[in-house]
């Protein structure tokens, strides 16, 4: 009975976002309806609510914001886009996917997929104006690593808010998703564009688009590691923690390795190193905090929604009845996030909610770190018309509807099916 009213809460919440209610509202409602069904007293259920929201939150808010203004200060300074120039003179146009594809992990790890995705289009199209390339050929390199980079790799919210829920190391999430990363990201972003291109899939010729003079953008090394910084003071932190003969100085490891510690001193960095007006600098932080607003209160009610799961013993219920299956809980993680992204869209809305089902599978042998990489992978299964990167997609590459099929959905699919495998073959050498 206890798994109806889920399916019963999961296809309000469907029904909610379908007619356009804010995800953040329509987890709320689901969260409420859901634990009245399943029995909970109301005091009961607000506090568990409560509860959901501060355990969700309280670790992660803060990495969530910084991370925002890190990556407003890489996309204002023009940092992303010296990137992007450096690469493509490095690789030359004969491998111009290549350059894309590196860009688009550099550009994604400290940007949100939203704004990594706006600050590289125009990029695109100027390289598909000059180089008189297809579109497509040069726009799913870019996506399929913005989409890894957002499934995959903290400080985004997604996979952050799941580690949370898990209680996994963010160090050691990180390092296994670059490891999955780089595989997945030629497969989604190279080998499959070619593969569609000799199925003569065409689109609109790219408009002419003429980039900023390359000479008012920071310097390469400056653009670099002000990118990069983050990810290397969490990895740097995350690898000291193994050697133990580096004991004396290992709490220094242990503080480098905190996500707010290393996006706190890199955004400081940033503001030092590409010489920001301090004024302004704070303006750019404020307006990247603003950009994920919306998000914060998603993850927030997700998180509300997971306590309801918990507290109830739907998560106990869905341990028992899965354990006759005999399945592995990373597929079965997998699997339910799968399930959820295909029918609720949103792959942090379907990460987050899954979690909260599957939670009670981690441990027995199952790293909690591989439980978070197998959600994030999930919740980029088969992204269709209820995805708002879907549309992103299609309406910036003025592709139809099955052009948009054909490419960012088969991208999509590839990535989190590749996601799965690569996760599951970690987890044998563990």
């Amino acid at each position: 009975m206890a798994l109806i009213i889920v399916l019963f809460g999961l296809l309000l919440l469907l029904v909610l976002i379908v007619k356009k209610i804010s995800p953040m509202m329509a987890l709320l409602i689901v969260s409420i309806i859901t634990g009245l069904l399943l029995g909970m007293s109301p005091a009961k259920l607000m506090t568990t609510i409560s509860t959901g929201i501060g355990s969700t939150l309280g670790s992660m808010v803060m990495v969530l914001a910084l991370g925002a203004m890190m990556g407003k200060l890489i996309e204002e300074t023009g940092s992303s886009k010296k990137i992007v120039f450096i690469l493509i003179r490095l690789f030359g146009i004969k491998n111009i996917q290549w350059a894309i594809l590196l860009t688009g992990l550099l550009v994604g790890i400290p940007l949100f997929y939203n704004a990594g995705f706006v600050v590289l289009v125009p990029l695109i199209f100027a390289i598909a104006s000059t180089t008189r390339l297809p579109i497509l050929y040069l726009a799913l390199p870019m996506a399929a690593s913005l989409s890894i980079t957002h499934g995959l790799l903290p400080p985004h919210p997604g996979p952050l808010a799941i580690a949370s829920i898990f209680k996994a190391d963010i160090g050691i999430i990180l390092i296994y998703g670059l490891i999955l990363s780089v595989p997945i990201a030629i497969a989604g972003g190279i080998i499959l564009p070619r593969i569609i291109l000799k199925k003569n899939l065409q689109s609109t010729n790219p408009i002419e688009f003429l980039p900023e003079e390359e000479e008012l953008l920071p310097s390469g090394f400056r653009s670099f590691i002000t990118a990069l910084l983050p990810v290397l003071l969490i990895i740097v932190g995350t690898a000291g923690n193994f050697f133990n003969h580096l004991e004396a100085i290992k709490p220094l490891f242990v503080f480098l390795s905190d996500p707010t510690v290393a996006l706190l001193t890199a955004v400081f960095v940033t503001i030092i190193v590409l010489k920001i007006p301090i004024g302004k600098a704070m303006n750019y932080c404020a307006e990247g905090v603003k950009s994920i607003a919306m998000i914060i209160l998603i993850i927030a009610a997700g998180g509300a929604f997971k306590q309801v799961l918990i507290d109830s013993g739907v998560g106990e219920t869905v341990k028992e009845i899965s354990s006759t299956f005999d399945l592995s809980p990373l597929f079965l993680a997998w699997l339910i996030t799968a399930l959820l992204r295909v029918t609720l869209g949103s792959a942090t809305v379907a990460g987050l909610t899954a979690a909260g089902i599957v939670l009670p599978l981690a441990g027995n042998g199952v790293s909690v770190e591989l439980m978070v990489l197998s959600i994030g992978a999930g919740s980029l299964m088969f992204s269709h018309v209820n995805d708002t990167g879907f549309w992103m997609f299609k309406e910036y590459f003025n592709l139809s509807l099955k052009q948009t099929f054909g490419t960012w959905t088969i991208m999509e699919s590839l990535v989190s099916l590749l996601g799965l495998l690569g996760v599951l073959l970690i987890n044998q050498f563990l």
